[in-house]
């Protein structure tokens, strides 16, 4: 297959862009290299050292074989760009993973809410339009978030994307209609995916495009098979309080000596998923695609929850370390349950990898190893959901009480 990976720079980009050129995919890569930018204004870099996206390319030719293709274009900016590529190319599938990924950085100022509303919304609709333009009928993969679903506790599991509801008629009659979960997004991040599920929606029952969106938890880790094949192919790490997620950071606090910093209680239960379970995922997806005039097929892409306290023991206890409780910066319940499911990966063949095969030791030697490239002030998150949170936060875990845990 011909496939178009948006956004295949990136921490999912680039290791999703590896597997699918190792599968035998002819893959070319688009992307702004804006999360580049990004590191720039923020002044902080990966953990991991990584080279510009062409010395990336060469390097897997060279120990593959196989090319990868990159063009460098802004999907949110240049439509006709956009258009002219897709009918000129006319890729067999589409990856989408063209949009600013993380909540704080969404909600850092006002700035960063307009930033990740107009690139996001903008991608994936000028993404839309365009593929209804050009008449191409490729599979469109869309890298969606769990956020979505928000974390209240409702009592019951949270099904893959669509729940059926009752509703009484006019005269009286029940009937029963399948519509989206309802969306409670927690961060302009998050609504920014939430908005792309209604355009998915129209455009699948109005021009029959073809869509899959993956409502992804939390992604840890670094390595998969093909980023071990060389040096410079490792993968992007991110560990500020901006980027780095959660199950990541403590990794690299613990291994640098710093405090693992829990915000509030650590009752926050989310869903997380292992970098090689990610890009696995993507392939599934591909090899089962809705048919034109089907519904947006949904998949909850996560293997397991947990408590962010009980992440933070957990590392604790096998790296050592003290874990640091401190102001929450979101705007978010103290404590919540979260049951997902999941059946349908499952179903389709993917076996999970879990916290519990010894990947965590893997990520501590990685950090080990890149320690001398860590900036100590830009591990705190910081980037408070509104003023009166960011007045609270406070930014040194040493000036707070610590509890150890051997």
């Amino acid at each position: 297959m011909r496939i178009a990976v948006l956004g295949g720079d990136g921490f999912v980009g680039w290791p999703t862009s590896l597997h699918l050129s190792d599968l035998g995919h002819e893959v070319h890569i688009i992307d702004n290299l804006s999360r580049r930018w990004i590191d720039a204004e923020l002044g902080v870099q990966s953990l991991t050292p990584m080279d510009s996206i062409q010395e990336r390319c060469r390097i897997w030719h060279e120990v593959t074989g196989r090319k990868l293709h990159f063009h460098l274009l802004d999907i949110a900016q240049e439509y006709e760009r956009l258009r002219g590529w897709l009918s000129e190319t006319r890729p067999d599938a589409i990856i989408h993973f063209a949009e600013q990924r993380a909540a704080p950085y969404s909600m850092k100022t006002d700035r960063h809410k307009v930033y990740t509303v107009n690139n996001n919304v903008n991608a994936t609709h000028n993404l839309l339009a365009a593929l209804v333009e050009t008449g191409i009928d490729a599979h469109l993969i869309h890298l969606g978030t769990m956020g979505v679903y928000g974390y209240s506790t409702v009592g019951a599991a949270i099904p893959e994307g669509y729940l059926e509801v009752g509703i009484e008629t006019m005269d009286g009659r029940n009937v029963s209609q399948e519509i989206l979960y309802p969306t409670r997004p927690g961060s302009v991040y998050h609504m920014t995916k939430s908005l792309d599920q209604i355009l998915f929606q129209f455009y699948a029952q109005n021009d029959g495009l073809r869509i899959t969106d993956l409502h992804q938890g939390i992604v840890w880790g670094t390595h998969t098979d093909q980023t071990r094949r060389h040096p410079q192919l490792i993968n992007r790490f991110d560990y500020d309080g901006d980027y780095g997620t959660v199950l990541n950071r403590f990794l690299i606090q613990a291994a640098i000596g710093y405090p693992l910093t829990v915000h509030g209680t650590g009752g926050q239960t989310r869903a997380f998923i292992h970098i090689k379970d990610s890009v696995r995922c993507v392939e599934l997806a591909l090899g089962d695609a809705p048919k034109a005039g089907e519904r947006v097929k949904i998949f909850n892409q996560m293997t397991e929850t947990h408590r962010v306290r009980d992440l933070a023991e957990m590392v604790a206890q096998r790296a050592g370390g003290s874990v640091a409780y401190l102001p929450n910066p979101r705007k978010e319940a103290a404590e919540n349950d979260l049951v997902v499911r999941n059946e349908q990966f499952l179903a389709l063949g993917l076996e999970p990898t879990t916290l519990a095969e010894g990947l965590l030791d893997e990520i501590v030697e990685v950090a080990r190893k890149f320690a001398h490239r860590i900036d100590r002030k830009r591990v705190p998150a910081v980037s408070a959901w509104t003023r009166e949170l960011a007045k609270l936060v406070d930014t040194d875990p040493e000036r707070t009480r610590l509890r150890s845990v051997s």
